[in-house]
């Protein structure tokens, strides 16, 4: 590629981060579309092969797993990708070996504590095997870590895409189909091992590096300065989200994290549609653009922009369109309980779109210690609200508390703007505002067309969708045309 060069010390030229960046964004929003399409697919088919209690047991135990897996990490794998200097052997090595140690006491961890949760989380001998299962995914997965990292600190997304393709496609088609056949929470124990293995096989296929055991102290050193850190800001998440979720199982049974979790899944999916892949990508980018504070500038703005104005309208649409959708198909009809809580947890999401792609900058910048703090705050707000509000006002009530809690992220936009003057205007207001007249219409038509109808579904999505791109086509002008032809051309020109 032009501009590209060889440099021991420095992998990629400035020029090539941002072309990749750029390109990375609009591959990795490919590769989730498509990946979405499969999820939301079988997620619908799932929805109806199964009931919300079976679902609660896959997320209470998964949010076992995933609570004790960031102990296996120590943000060894982040402080490689952030790291500067183009990373020698001997530093894959260490980290290799420091995660296998880490993840082999996990695992064994997760062993002794199935009988535990097995006690006060009433699983039966399905939900227990689920459990080591998910364990068992989770070692194979530490194994694809020092692949991955090279393919992303080289933006070489069209790449890391592909195993990441496989695994959801095996694991959505297995879990659906093992539902269909009857086996019930069992069908995500076979799916996830069957996806950990294609995973694992297909990385070391595109990226081949060869596991070996090794320990540099010096290296050691050098990337846990970074690592623990990040690593405490990952451990404090996953105590206020996963903790939390474990907590609730306990509080609102099987069955009503079942309902809870459904709500915060539907309200998620545009961030893990959209959010998730421009972060994967400008925290590498970011990461090499540390000195040139006016790029930051122009590249934060653009990026939060990208990602609000596709979260607004999808949030927006959503919370007016669900109740059609469960009238339009009769076996949702015991989902109708998430409504409320999925109003609430939406507006979370609208204030996590912008708020996250901010701390990942402060991250990929540095500033690791500042992101520390606010996760500090968010852990302490959520432990304090959560518990209260969902003790007395059961589901919705805990929904209600996530609202409060992402109303706190005004936090960091001031953070952020006394240390780079990035434009809220035109990243945030502008598609908010947009979303906000795209919903106007979205609720005079659900007024005026008839109830429980597909062609009433249709014409509300064309609609909202025409009316969203009308609006800020006007207050944006020629520019959003120039901005989508830019991705166009660094997509497809050569």
């Amino acid at each position: 590629m032009e501009g590209e060069h060889l440099d021991p010390t420095d992998e990629i030229e400035l020029d090539v981060v941002k072309k990749r960046a750029v390109k990375g964004v609009a591959v990795l929003t490919g590769r989730t579309l498509v990946l979405n399409l499969i999820s939301f697919v079988s997620q619908g088919l799932l929805w109806a092969f199964l009931n919300p209690s079976q679902f609660g047991v896959f997320l209470i135990v998964s949010a076992t797993v995933n609570f004790l897996s960031y102990f296996a990490d120590i943000g060894l794998g982040a402080a490689l990708i952030q790291k500067k200097e183009k990373p020698e052997e001997e530093d894959y090595r260490t980290v290799f070996t420091v995660q296998e140690i880490l993840v082999s006491i996990i695992f064994v961890v997760i062993l002794l504590l199935g009988p535990v949760l097995a006690r006060t989380h009433s699983l039966t001998h399905e939900g227990l095997i689920l459990l080591y299962a998910l364990g068992g995914s989770f070692f194979l997965a530490s194994l694809k870590n020092i692949p991955s990292i090279m393919l992303e600190r080289k933006l070489e997304f069209g790449k890391f895409i592909i195993p990441q393709v496989l695994e959801n496609m095996v694991y959505s088609v297995a879990v659906v189909f093992f539902a269909w056949k009857g086996f019930g929470i069992t069908s995500f124990t076979y799916a996830v091992l069957i996806r950990g293995v294609v995973g694992l096989v297909a990385i070391y296929i595109l990226n081949p590096w060869k596991p070996g055991i090794a320990f540099s102290l010096r290296s050691f050193r050098n990337l846990i300065r970074f690592g623990i850190p990040y690593q405490l800001n990952n451990f404090l998440a996953t105590l206020k989200d996963d903790g939390m979720t474990i907590f609730l199982g306990g509080v609102l049974g099987t069955a009503g994290v079942g309902i809870l979790g459904t709500a915060q899944k539907l309200a998620q999916y545009p961030l893990r549609f959209f959010m998730d892949n421009v972060t994967k990508v400008t925290f590498p980018a970011f990461s090499r653009m540390q000195d040139d504070k006016a790029e930051l500038e122009k590249s934060l703005t653009r990026s939060i922009f990208f990602i609000c104005a596709l979260v607004f309208p999808s949030l927006v649409g959503l919370a007016i369109v669900f109740p059609i959708l469960i009238t339009v198909i009769p076996k949702y009809a015991k989902w109708s309980p998430a409504y409320i809580p999925l109003i609430f947890l939406s507006v979370n999401s609208l204030w996590a779109a912008a708020s996250t792609q901010l701390t990942n900058f402060l991250n990929s910048v540095g500033k690791i210690k500042t992101t520390f703090k606010l996760m500090i705050m968010w852990t302490a707000l959520t432990w304090a609200l959560v518990p209260i509000l969902s003790i007395k006002f059961g589901i919705n009530g805990a929904a209600f508390s996530y609202l409060l809690i992402g109303s706190s992220s005004a936090v960091v936009f001031y953070i952020v703007k006394k240390y780079l003057n990035w434009s809220i205007y035109h990243s945030v207001i502008v598609p908010l505002l947009s979303s906000l007249v795209m919903g106007v219409v979205l609720f005079i038509l659900k007024g005026i067309l008839p109830v429980g109808n597909v062609k009433t579904l249709i014409i509300m999505i064309l609609s909202g969708g025409l009316t969203y791109l009308g609006f800020l086509y006007l207050v944006l002008g020629n520019s959003l045309i120039n901005d989508v032809k830019k991705i166009y051309f660094s997509i497809f020109k050569k």
